[in-house]
């Protein structure tokens, strides 16, 4: 009911002219578009029953994200609810059940900052410092690449707090309230597929709570990137059917030779790869969805798995889709283009291709005992 009621909003309130007319705008959403789908049962369905949700499990996460990717949706759900919202809910849900509501209904907002410049996508290597003085935390460092970070009330920051490094242990998670917070700067800036990040500078930043125990957020924060990755890999999903119906009509309506070119048997094969690529795209998403709550190693194992055969299979179906449809597929105007943008910065989001079949390997040589 909600995947039908999700996607009949889409189709009915969200053209393309209604994203197009925020892209430029800030925050870079309709907010009355996010309240009216957090009041469809968006938020809810994306947090578990104990935090006064009514879904969170990966299945969840995968059916609305899938519909959000037909409609390429800019709302902050990915960073807000999906990462913020179960991060808070994962360490300490009584604590934080007042904005954990916020976030779920859509009064306010929050991102997470967890990547560092020149460290690629590894959630160990923290060079942002938080020191502890006389029971106060002191946070000095920088993030990159926070996403919606920009307009978030508030923000969820790794920083190392002991050990070396690029050590697992040693990372601690902070809640910064962005509109009391004197040391934060944000260098805001849009993506080429029409969404918005930012780049986050901390010089001796008190931040609003320690988030858990200290020196202990990277199991948590893993997991919460986990749910990420499950929730782009649906909405690439979403985009590629999209992809793949725009191309289908155009191949039976636009004519060559006194004929559809969707007759001719080149094009028809290529249209079938496609077809191809997006079931086993579907196939990744519903392994990483149901070995979302597994351990560690077989959740990030399917996990990488799905956000490696995602990115090069929607990578194929945006090349092809734009080469089949010929110059038209270019424009701005069309919005094919605008759909092949995002299922390209989707790859690079939480982890590219690379990246993740390295994350694949490592998890896949682990013995049985050390899975455990």
């Amino acid at each position: 009911m909600l995947a039908d009621s999700l996607s009949r909003y889409i189709r009915e309130q969200y053209p393309m002219t209604h994203r197009m007319a925020h892209c430029d705008i800030d925050p870079g959403y309709s907010k009355t578009t996010y309240r009216e789908l957090t009041d469809l049962g968006i938020g809810g369905a994306l947090l578990p029953e104990s935090c006064g949700g009514f879904g969170g499990s990966g299945f969840d996460i995968a059916l609305v994200f899938e519909e959000l990717g037909r409609g390429l949706t800019l709302e902050p759900f990915l960073a807000s609810a999906v990462m913020s919202a179960n991060l808070l809910n994962d360490i300490s849900p009584d604590t934080h059940q007042d904005l954990i509501t916020a976030l779920s209904d859509g009064t306010k907002t929050a991102a997470l900052a967890c990547y560092e410049p020149d460290e690629r996508y590894a959630l160990n290597r923290v060079n942002c410092v938080a020191s502890c003085s006389n029971g106060d935390w002191i946070l000095n460092g920088r993030k990159s690449h926070v996403i919606n970070g920009d307009s978030a009330d508030y923000l969820i920051v790794s920083a190392r707090s002991s050990e070396s490094p690029d050590s697992e242990t040693g990372v601690s998670l902070y809640l910064i309230d962005t509109a009391n917070c004197s040391g934060l700067s944000r260098q805001n800036y849009p993506t080429v597929d029409g969404y918005r990040g930012c780049n986050v500078t901390l010089n001796n930043v008190t931040p609003t709570a320690l988030l858990g125990h200290a020196g202990e957020g990277y199991a948590t924060l893993e997991k919460t990137v986990a749910r990420g990755v499950l929730a782009l890999c649906a909405e690439a999903l979403g985009a590629m059917q999209v992809c793949k119906e725009m191309t289908v009509e155009y191949l039976q309506t636009r004519k060559q030779f006194g004929v559809a070119i969707g007759k001719f048997q080149v094009l028809q094969h290529r249209t079938v790869d496609a077809l191809i690529e997006i079931e086993q795209a579907r196939s990744a998403v519903i392994n990483a969805a149901g070995h979302l709550d597994a351990d560690r190693a077989h959740r990030e194992k399917h996990i990488a798995a799905a956000k490696n055969l995602i990115g090069r299979s929607a990578r194929l179906l945006a090349e092809e889709s734009i080469q089949m449809h010929g110059g038209i597929a270019m424009t701005w105007e069309y919005n094919l283009s605008h759909y092949a943008k995002r299922l390209i910065m989707i790859d690079h989001l939480l982890g590219d291709t690379d990246y993740h079949l390295q994350r694949f390997m490592r998890f896949s040589a682990l013995t049985p005992a050390e899975t455990t």
